[in-house]
C-alpha cells in the first residue's frame, strides 16, 4: 500500500486552516499543521493558504523565515499549492495599501480591480466564477478530469499578473481577464479557495495529492 504524500500546511496566523486540511485529508494527503521553517523539510509537500491583506503576511513569513524554508523546498523541486492571498505572496510586488516585496518566486505583480469607466463593479470579488483552462500543459495534470468553463469560489480583491503568461493554468473574467491559476512543474497556485469550490475543488486537490505522488500523474 502506497502511503500517503505527507503535507505540510502552513501556519502562519492568517490562513483558513480547519477547511483546508479537511479537503485535503478527503483526497488522500497525510496532513500537518506547521509553524515553524525547521518542520518543513519533513513533508513531501507544501500548501499556504491564507484570507487578509499582504503586507503583515508577508512579514511574518519573513521574520519567522519560513520564506527560506519555502524557497528551499521549491529548489528540491517538491510540490507547492498556494491558495488565494497564499498564491498572491509568491510574487515579486503587491500594491495592497501600498508597496510590498513579496517571495518573489513568482515574477510578477498583485494589483487591485479597477473599475472602467461607468462600470458597476463590486469590489471584492465573491462569490462563483468560471475559469477557462489554458493549454499549458501544466495546466493538464492541474485540472484532469476537469472541463472548461467550470464554476470556483472567489473572494478577493486584487489578482495576480504574472510576467510569464506561459505558466498561466486559467483566466477568469471579471471586469478584465485575470489570472486564476497558475502551474508549473511544481508551483500551483489558485486565486479561488479550492477547499470552498464543492466537488471542483476536490478534483483539484486530489489532482495535487496525485502529482505529490507521483510526478508526471496527469501526463
Amino acid at each position: 500500500m502506497t502511503a500517503k504524500p505527507k503535507t505540510a500546511i502552513i501556519d502562519y496566523g492568517m490562513g483558513n486552516l480547519r477547511s483546508v486540511s479537511k479537503a485535503l485529508e478527503l483526497c488522500g494527503a497525510d496532513v500537518g499543521i506547521i509553524t515553524e521553517p525547521k518542520q518543513v523539510e519533513d513533508y513531501n509537500a507544501i500548501v499556504l493558504p491564507g484570507v487578509g491583506s499582504f503586507a503583515p503576511a508577508i512579514k511574518i513569513i519573513q521574520d519567522t523565515g519560513l520564506d527560506i524554508a519555502i524557497k528551499k523546498h521549491l529548489e528540491q523541486k517538491k510540490m507547492f499549492l498556494g491558495i488565494c492571498l497564499g498564491f498572491q505572496l509568491l510574487f515579486s510586488q503587491s500594491y495592497e495599501e501600498g508597496t510590498h516585496k513579496g517571495l518573489d518566486i513568482i515574477k510578477g505583480t498583485v494589483e487591485k480591480f479597477i473599475p472602467k469607466t461607468n462600470e458597476k463593479l463590486i469590489i471584492p470579488h465573491m462569490g462563483w466564477n468560471n475559469i477557462n483552462i489554458s493549454n499549458n500543459k501544466f495546466a493538464k495534470q492541474m485540472y484532469k478530469n476537469i472541463q472548461d468553463n467550470e464554476y470556483v469560489y472567489f473572494v478577493h480583491s486584487f489578482y495576480c499578473k504574472p510576467e510569464n503568461k506561459n505558466i498561466i493554468a486559467t483566466t477568469t473574467n471579471y471586469s478584465i481577464d485575470f489570472c486564476s491559476s497558475i502551474a508549473t512543474e511544481n508551483i500551483w497556485g489558485c486565486q479561488f479557495h479550492p477547499e470552498k469550490s464543492s466537488n471542483i475543488g476536490l478534483a483539484i486537490l486530489k489532482n495535487f495529492v496525485s502529482k505529490c505522488e507521483d510526478p508526471n500523474a496527469g501526463n
